[in-house]
């Protein structure tokens, strides 16, 4: 019993360190290379210039840290594709924020970076259920958690330290259930203290990379009634984005 206790502590903190040394690696290299590079720079919230590179970094740090966990396959598919769409928002986006924005101009014909992520988060969240579960119903639900906690933590993306400091709550209760949890933490935790300095923002890469690992956690870890309250709450989340996004913009640290 001790010593299978010891060999769970083992992988989780395993999966932690190698989330969060590699966001290091790669957010001091991109610091180190790129310096002060417009393409690599936006304003925030109080219009200080801060860097992107916690994005690109946490990204590689969710995904070789989720190679060491278990479901590794649904876990990478899902960072992959998260944190591609969400760079892609990086570069190419406009200030167009929420689902009812985005879904109108496709109506209107035109494909936003938004609609990029909808789509293909969506999609990539949908193939990583179907490898997690095994009924079909548990698929579709697992893929929304995930897709949808990717955009969830996006949401809340809106001040320094709110995406990170959500990703380390939510993700202590999925710890006893398996190493997958540690590696959202990993590379949330690697990042923090530079996020909430208002050195470097998460961008929608960093953002959606963590959130979707998170969901992947999440959906691999639950049944088909927690599944369906997780599922439930990231709906309403996208449905309420613009409200969600002011919450977490308002709420003390």
């Amino acid at each position: 019993m001790i010593e299978k206790c010891s060999k769970a502590i083992g992988g989780r903190l395993a999966a932690f360190a190698v989330a969060a040394g590699a966001t290091r690696v790669v957010y001091a290299g991109l610091r180190r290379r790129q310096g002060g590079h417009e393409r690599w720079q936006r304003r925030n919230h109080a219009g200080r210039t801060v860097d992107l590179y916690a994005g690109p970094a946490v990204a590689v740090g969710a995904l070789l840290g989720a190679l060491r966990a278990e479901r590794r396959g649904a876990a990478a598919l899902a960072v992959l594709a998260a944190g591609a769409c969400g760079a892609y928002d990086d570069r190419y986006g406009d200030d167009r924020r929420g689902l009812r924005a985005h879904l109108g101009a496709l109506r209107g014909g035109e494909i936003t970076s938004g609609a990029v992520k909808l789509f293909g988060i969506g999609a990539a969240g949908l193939a990583a259920g179907a490898l997690l579960k095994e009924r079909p119903l548990d698929k579709v639900l697992a893929g929304v958690v995930i897709a949808g906690t990717a955009h969830a933590v996006n949401l809340v993306d809106v001040r320094p330290g709110r995406a990170v400091l959500a990703v380390l709550g939510l993700a202590v209760p999925g710890l006893p259930r398996g190493p997958l949890a540690a590696v959202p933490m990993g590379a949330a935790a690697a990042v923090a203290a530079d996020d909430l300095g208002e050195r470097t923002m998460l961008g929608d890469a960093g953002a959606h990379a963590l959130g979707a690992v998170l969901g992947t956690a999440m959906a691999a870890g639950s049944g088909r009634l927690g599944l369906a309250a997780h599922a439930a709450a990231v709906v309403m989340a996208a449905v309420y984005g613009d409200d969600v996004s002011r919450w977490a913009a308002d709420s003390p640290m």
